[in-house]
């Protein structure tokens, strides 16, 4: 699994990062890193489709960490800081995000992730239209819209969670384009 914990094993073995970011999370963060993303890989001189993909993905996981994310304490208040980064290892291009949840939140996102990395691209696109059709799961935590979007633009989801303690976990979550 390409995840936050192996960051160096990357660089090691000749992966390339485009981006990395750790800290809070704000929207006109999110944008002005979009920015610096778009401009590397316009230099890297990829694909519309491929960029696109990229962009889609690191988008709504960056988000994800805006609005979910809980303090490392004990308490369950928010808390938007997580850990993002952009990168390329063996021809393939991936976006991986970590930051912490609730246990309350960790069942919501795995079930539905769970089902999600099980589906083909005909029936991520055939529940994509039904979500949105219906409104139902499009703003809830844990698995709306957002899952599904980054699903049907990807290769692979891995994901997985590091307990910290009986009511937080590290939610680490790695996408290949």
């Amino acid at each position: 699994m390409v995840c936050v914990n192996k960051l160096e094993s990357i660089l090691e073995e000749d992966g390339i990062i485009f981006l990395s970011y750790g800290g809070s999370f704000t929207q006109s963060l999110i944008a002005g890193m979009t920015g610096v993303l778009e401009k590397e890989v316009e230099e890297a001189e990829l694909s519309m489709k491929t960029s696109n993909n990229i962009f889609v993905v690191f988008i709504e996981l960056a988000q994800n960490i805006m609005n979910y994310s809980k303090k490392m304490n004990n308490s369950i208040r928010f808390d938007p800081k997580g850990l993002i980064y952009v990168g390329k290892k063996e021809n393939q291009y991936f976006v991986c995000s970590q930051n912490i949840i609730s246990s309350h939140d960790k069942q919501k996102i795995e079930s539905r992730l769970a089902e999600i990395v099980k589906l083909s691209q005909e029936e991520l696109k055939a529940l994509y239209k039904e979500v949105r059709r219906s409104g139902k799961n499009s703003h809830d935590k844990g698995g709306g819209l957002g899952f599904l979007e980054i699903a049907r633009k990807v290769q692979n989801i891995e994901f997985e969670f590091e307990a910290l303690s009986d009511e937080k976990l590290y939610f680490k979550l790695c996408a290949m384009v």
